[in-house]
Order: structure tokens, then sequence, then C-alpha cells
């Protein structure tokens, strides 16, 4: 007896649902297999990728070796705090990521010198890793380019600069250390605004430092104990003894202010004897800038003083100079982004107007949304930043 019209209908759909669940299955296994094969995929000839994961205080792997060219790094908190990751040659920074918070990764592309270099394992009282960049065909050629003596005036320039900030620095701290002693905490809050804003101005080639930035600049959460810590010393402990809200003797700071004193006499002494190859001009302002960028949106820097726009003042005070420096070379190789540059330099002033007060500008905490709004000129600037190397074929 031939099936009726009904039970073929039925035996149909069974035998399309079946097809469908088939290739579903099918399609899940030819995805599996592709992303397996996606993530055992080596990178590429031209690339050089390392992941370096974070465990408590140690870097796994903490001993890495790159040929020398760049490589990027991607670095992964598995630890309990926000941390930071740099290389550092002896005490120079040569790259370097903030903020990077417990369960995140950040990467970064350098490009990297043969050479020893150490790199950190989160906070600073950690154990060091170590990296080992050998020579390439890369670098080797690049060890041949000739002098680049078009460069040989603004370097000087810079050099002249960096001498003279760095004694306008030491001079308002040895004026913010002098009201400390004093006991005058009103004159010495105005003063602290003033020097760390000095410091500022600097601070492309000042942060190269890495030891004496960490004494001068850095901030009470990349410390074992905060704000507690004996290590936690230089301009944010002095700002939390005069703003914090547990302030106590304004004297008790006077030993945390000749130590401020000393460690601005070591920088004005390395500043003056720094190296600066002409690529750094350009390089260190982008790196400084993309940290300020990420670093507003974040809670900003100065957590006490709420100075935030006096230091983005002196910020932009030395981008100009770099800026003013680099031009001449831009007008010729790349017009359009020494207009740029200009172009968003103006637009960081102008995003800083609102604060300005007299001569200065007011203290006050800022929300999310100022914080943004100032944020992005800053950025916009570091990619502007970001493209003058290539432009000048320094990459």
């Amino acid at each position: 007896m031939a099936p009726s019209s009904s039970s073929r209908t039925t035996s149909g759909l069974r035998w399309a649902v079946l097809g469908s669940a088939v290739l579903v299955i099918a399609g899940l296994i030819a995805f599996w297999w592709a992303a397996g094969v996606a993530r055992r995929a080596p990178p590429k000839a031209s690339e050089n990728a390392i992941t370096i994961t974070i465990r408590n205080n140690v870097c796994e792997p903490n001993e890495i070796t790159v040929p020398a060219g760049r490589t990027t790094f991607t670095i992964l908190n598995q630890s309990q705090r926000a941390l930071e990751w740099e290389i550092l040659d002896g005490v120079m920074v040569v790259e370097e990521r903030e903020n990077i918070a417990p369960g995140f990764s950040q990467t970064m592309t350098v490009k990297l010198q043969p050479g020893e270099f150490d790199i950190t394992c989160g906070l600073l009282s950690n154990p060091r890793g170590r990296l080992h960049v050998t020579p390439s065909a890369a670098s080797d050629a690049e060890a041949a380019r000739p002098s680049l003596v078009a460069y040989v005036g603004a370097l000087a320039e810079y050099r002249v600069f960096l001498a003279l900030e760095a004694g306008t620095l030491e001079e308002n701290a040895q004026a913010l250390s002098d009201a400390i002693r004093a006991g005058d905490a009103d004159q010495a809050r105005v003063l602290y605004v003033s020097a760390h804003q000095a410091y500022k101005r600097i601070e492309p080639m000042a942060e190269l430092f890495a030891d004496l930035d960490a004494r001068l600049n850095a901030r009470a959460e990349y410390f074992e104990q905060r704000e507690a810590d004996p290590a936690f010393t230089g301009f944010h402990r002095i700002e939390y003894g005069l703003f914090g809200a547990t302030k106590s003797d304004v004297k008790d700071l006077a030993p945390v202010a000749e130590q401020l004193l000393g460690d601005i006499g070591q920088l004005r002494e390395r500043l003056r004897s720094l190296n600066i190859p002409p690529e750094r001009l350009a390089s260190a302002s982008a790196k400084l800038l993309n940290r300020v960028a990420d670093n507003l949106p974040a809670g900003g820097e100065d957590h006490y003083a709420h100075a935030e726009v006096a230091n983005l003042q002196g910020t932009l005070d030395g981008m100009r100079k770099l800026a003013e420096l680099l031009s001449p070379l831009l007008v010729k190789a790349a017009p359009e982004l020494d207009g740029t540059i200009k172009q968003r330099l103006d637009e960081l002033s102008a995003a800083l107007d609102p604060y300005r007060q007299a001569d200065g500008f007011k203290l006050a905490v800022l929300d999310q949304a100022q914080r943004q709004r100032l944020a992005e000129p800053v950025r916009a600037l570091a990619e502007a930043f970001g493209g003058v190397n290539a432009a000048l074929g320094l990459e």
C-alpha cells in the first residue's frame, strides 16, 4: 500500500530537520577547527608577538629573547592590583604601559635595538625580569644609517630648554621646601602646583629615568602600602600631606621636600648629559600624551590637589616647544602634519580655557564628562606626534 500524502510530508520534514542538524554540527566543527588553527598560527614573519602574564609578583615568562626591530607585547594582569609594565635600559624607561586593571591586558608595539634590558613586573618592589634583544638584519641596516645633521640644531636647542626648565623646577621646589619648613601650609599649596607644573614641562625626558621618576612622581597606588609606604615620596607624597583628607603638621613634610630637592638636583645633572636621539623628540612626546589621555578618565594624577588642568598646562608648554623645534623639518617633509600639530596644540589650549583663573587655574574636582572632554584633545595631539617619525623617515 502506498504511503499517504501526510506520512510522506512528515517523513520529509524529519529528513529536513536531520539534515539541518548535520549542517549545524558540521559548521560548529569547522569553526572549532579554524579557531584552533588561528590560535596555533604563529605571527607573521615580519612581526614578533610576546604575551607576558603577571601573577602576584612575577612575570611569566620573566626572561625573554627577541630579535631587534618591532615586537608586540601583550601584558596580561592576573594579579589583584592595577599595575604597570616597563622595559628599562638601566634606569632609562624604553617603553611602558600603566594602569593595567586586574584581569585585563594591554598591548604595545615597540622598536628595540640590540642589548640587555630589565622588565618590571607590577609593583615597584617586585623582582625584575630580563629581556634579551639580539641583532637582526633590520638593526644592522639601521646602524649603518648616516648621521642626521639636520637635527643638530633642534637637539641643541632642546637641551638648552631642558636645562633652563630644570633650573626653574629646582627654584620652585626650593620655594616649596622653604614654605613647608616655615609651616606655611597655604603658601605651600600654591607652590606645590607651580613646582609640579614645572616638572610637567620636561616630563617627556624626565620620565626616562625610571629610578628618579619613581621617587619624584610615582602615585601611591604603585606602592604596596599605598600612602603609608616608606618608598612613597616626591611630589605626590607632598600633595597628599598638603591636600589629603588627613592633613598633618606641614612641617612634618620637610624631610620629603628635602629629598625632592636632592632628586631634582640629580635630574638636572642627568638631563645635562642626556643623549637624545632625534626620534625620541616625537616618540617620547606621543608616549607621554597617550598616558595622560589614559589617566584622565581613570581619575587623573593629582588625586588630592585636583590640579590636573594646571598639570596639563605644563604638558602643553613642553609640547609647544617640541613642536616648535620639529616644525622646520616637518614643513618640508610633511607640511600637513605640521599644521595638524599646531591645530591640536591650540585645541588643547582652548579646552583648558574654562578652568583658567587670573594667571593660574581653579583647583576643582572634575567630573567624568569634564575629564573625558580634556582627554580627547590630548589623545588627538598624541596621534599627531605619533606620525612625526614616519613622516621624517626616522622609523
